[in-house]
């Protein structure tokens, strides 16, 4: 069962997100287990403090490094082979595949930072891989462990229910996902294409395949020089290319 520890000093910021969808199911099933981690239980102060000004002066807070060693040894003790990830803006971005990976492990500590960052210290000495979630600044790390906590959960064997969901998910065969129809067969006047009431599982394939070269083409042209195509793939897009050309 993978084990995420998140360590935050708003444990309560996840009560009602961890209950719910997925993620929530999850943890009924015994799949997975999250459990925030008040950092501020790791503090030897009457304030419970947790930050400080920084040496050199400048604006803002930066996190203490104590209150974090002692936290994250606690949780290290559990397990050995724990990862510790630190969300921060300076990481690496976040990808499926990264998720997928993070997903095989048995134990996660997400650490969230807040202020102006954390003390660099813990960061060298602890912390084993700083991730983001884009190119942006959040109040803290807690929303993006969230983002962290529901790619990764989503990937662990059993979650979804059908395995096969999370492997036609955008980004998992490197491609953007094909688009999806449902009930009114027309809608606003658009109906539903053929190809997808023909029975013909083949050229449904077929089709959903080139829906994701063809979107991922027109949105998203970089994914293309890593994904794995075949030969009929490139035709394809070949034979976009020459339209638009």
């Amino acid at each position: 069962m993978l084990t995420i520890d998140i360590i935050s000093i708003f444990p309560d910021y996840f009560s009602s997100p961890l209950k719910h969808g997925v993620v929530g199911k999850a943890i009924d099933a015994g799949l997975i287990r999250i459990r925030p981690v008040n950092l501020r239980d790791f503090t030897h102060d009457r304030h419970n403090t947790t930050d400080d000004r920084p040496y050199g002066g400048g604006a803002g807070m930066v996190m203490t490094p104590e209150p974090l060693a002692r936290a994250i040894s606690a949780l290290r003790n559990e397990d050995s082979q724990s990862v510790v990830i630190l969300l921060s803006p300076r990481g690496k971005t976040l990808s499926h595949e990264m998720a997928r990976e993070l997903s095989m492990f048995q134990h996660l500590i997400l650490v969230c930072g807040r202020y102006e960052g954390v003390d660099e210290r813990v960061i060298e000495k602890m912390v084993d891989e700083e991730l983001s979630i884009g190119d942006y600044v959040l109040s803290g790390g807690e929303p993006a462990a969230l983002v962290v906590v529901d790619a990764v959960s989503r990937l662990v064997p059993g979650v979804l229910g059908c395995d096969d969901s999370a492997g036609s998910d955008s980004f998992a065969n490197g491609l953007l996902e094909h688009p999806h129809y449902t009930r009114p067969r027309t809608f606003m006047g658009m109906p539903v294409p053929e190809v997808l009431l023909s029975g013909n599982h083949r050229e449904i394939a077929r089709w959903r395949r080139q829906q994701c070269l063809r979107l991922t083409l027109e949105r998203r042209p970089d994914l293309l020089e890593k994904a794995d195509l075949n030969q009929d793939d490139l035709e394809f897009l070949q034979g976009l290319m020459n339209e638009d050309g």
